[in-house]
């Protein structure tokens, strides 16, 4: 699959997007596809503080628990109700299944272009 030219990557296999001042984050089509059919997802609450390369939830295949690291710090502003009811959806659509979505942004990890991404996963 191409990646989104318009979104970043981090080598964790996460992506970030940008909407003014708030990032939407969510796991890539590559770390959704390896991991199999997803069953399960556990994520932070409402205000609770995301760190770079950090742990900030996991998500539960039919053959893996895998955390999801923050590709930046910052607070949580809201949480994907949709994915933890059914994240079935992460397989169907991994880059309109956003996880988490972070303001007041303060670090960041390195990120990849989707070029970077791509030959980085080639």
């Amino acid at each position: 699959m191409i990646d989104p030219k318009e979104l970043k990557y981090s080598r964790d296999d996460e992506w970030l997007r940008y909407e003014g001042d708030v990032a939407y984050v969510g796991i890539t089509d590559y770390a959704q596809s390896e991991l199999g059919d997803l069953v399960f997802v556990n994520l932070p609450e409402v205000d609770d503080e995301v760190f770079a390369g950090e742990p900030f939830g996991d998500v539960e295949s039919v053959k893996a628990v895998a955390d999801v690291y923050s590709p930046i710090s910052g607070v949580v502003l809201e949480v994907n109700e949709d994915i933890l009811d059914d994240a079935a959806l992460i397989n169907s659509d991994p880059y309109g299944s956003w996880f988490i979505k972070v303001g007041n942004v303060t670090e960041t990890v390195e990120l990849l272009t989707a070029d970077e991404y791509d030959e980085y996963r080639g």
